[in-house]
Order: C-alpha cells, then sequence, then structure tokens
C-alpha cells in the first residue's frame, strides 16, 4: 500500500469515527442503505441476535457496555456487515472496529430518554 493510500484509508477512518461518534444521524442514513434500514433496524437486529445487555445498557441512563467487533459480525450476520461496509466504503474489519467503538455512544446520544428514535438527516 502507498502513501497515498495509507493517508486516504487513515483520513477516511477518522472521518468515519468522527461521524460515528459525533453524528447519530449520518450512522443512520448510511445504514439506511442498508437491509437494516437505519440505527433502529441495527439496534433491533442486536437485540435479536444477542445482545440485548449490551443495547439496554446504551439505551439506558447508565454506562454504555461495549462490545466487540466479534460479537457485532455474530449479530449482524455476515450478509449485514458487507452491506454496512459497502456504504462505508472500508473493509468489514475496518467498520466492525469502528463501530464497536462508537456504535454504544450513538445509540445513547439517539436515545436522550431512554427510547431509540432515528436521528433527523442533516
Amino acid at each position: 500500500m502507498g502513501l497515498f493510500d495509507e493517508l486516504g484509508s487513515g483520513l477516511k477512518s477518522a472521518a468515519l469515527g468522527a461521524a460515528a461518534a459525533a453524528a447519530p444521524a449520518l450512522l443512520s442514513k448510511l445504514l439506511a442503505q442498508t437491509d437494516l434500514g437505519g440505527l433502529q433496524g441495527l439496534v433491533q437486529r442486536l437485540q435479536q441476535n444477542g445482545l440485548q445487555q449490551e443495547v439496554q445498557s446504551w439505551l439506558g441512563n447508565g454506562a454504555n457496555m461495549p462490545v466487540t467487533p466479534d460479537q457485532l459480525r455474530a449479530a449482524l450476520g455476515n450478509e449485514h456487515v458487507r452491506q454496512i461496509a459497502q456504504q462505508f466504503g472500508l473493509p468489514v474489519d475496518k467498520v466492525l472496529d469502528l463501530l464497536s467503538q462508537h456504535l454504544p455512544q450513538a445509540v445513547d446520544e439517539a436515545s436522550p430518554n431512554g427510547e431509540l428514535r432515528e436521528p433527523a438527516a442533516s
């Protein structure tokens, strides 16, 4: 990988990380282009596939429980993970890393009263 490729990849990753942490609306907009249909669909999928406790902590007022890339991969399934990676324009492993780092906070921010609402697109 050349210097410009590394720089471009690093900038894209940094931008995605900042966007996921600071803008649940952007995350939801990207997810809306997948079969999940948005942040709400992603959260429902995670709850249905073994991450109820983690998601509940993100929706609640206490500390957000962490989630690992492997947990996300198992809960979402390969097809959804592939779709998300395609929308984000990043490799699957990088998207899973970024989601594991920023999804708890994004869901927390999108659920100020404990109820998830789709963020308004900006």
